[in-house]
């Protein structure tokens, strides 16, 4: 199945330690779309959400071809059910051809929320790595984030880049 990822899942490290039989396929836009860093994150901070926005919005993705085995592990790492819900949209690969990609959207929000710095670095270097466009990057740079009390959960997470 083909997934779209425009979170912390866009680091192919970040997804292939979740799901193994991950494969890249392509960088797309999700047109009338806009990046949130709103979802309520279980450890109190805020993760990545895609919301309506205006006709020109557009978010920027990875296209990921992903095993029916490990489409199962990651909807348990994203919490499918407890704070995301699965869907099926439609994004456009660099030919501007039609993709129908599963994804998650947020069913818990909280605008008050930031993320955590290591949060914000996976999304950076997913971005950085697919060459998603400079002013896109700039944009995520851009967002607020804090730094995690639980040094533990940080150092584990960036791990993965070593």
């Amino acid at each position: 199945m083909l997934y779209f990822a425009y979170g912390s899942n866009m680091s192919f490290n970040r997804l292939a330690a979740r799901t193994p039989s991950a494969r890249f396929h392509g960088v797309a836009t999700l047109p009338g779309y806009q990046l949130k860093f709103h979802k309520a994150g279980r450890d109190g901070s805020a993760k990545c959400d895609i919301v309506p926005g205006q006709q020109q919005s557009v978010v920027h993705g990875v296209v990921y071809r992903i095993s029916a085995i490990d489409k199962t592990e990651l909807d348990r790492y994203e919490g499918l059910g407890k704070g995301y819900d699965a869907s099926l949209m439609t994004v456009f690969d660099q030919d501007q051809q039609a993709l129908e990609v599963n994804l998650f959207v947020a069913t818990h929000t909280n605008p008050r929320l930031k993320p955590f710095h290591w949060y914000k670095q996976h999304v950076l270097v997913g971005a950085t790595e697919n060459k998603l466009p400079d002013h896109y990057i700039r944009q995520i740079q851009q967002v607020e984030s804090i730094a995690d009390a639980n040094s533990d959960r940080q150092r584990k997470e960036l791990s993965i880049y070593r």
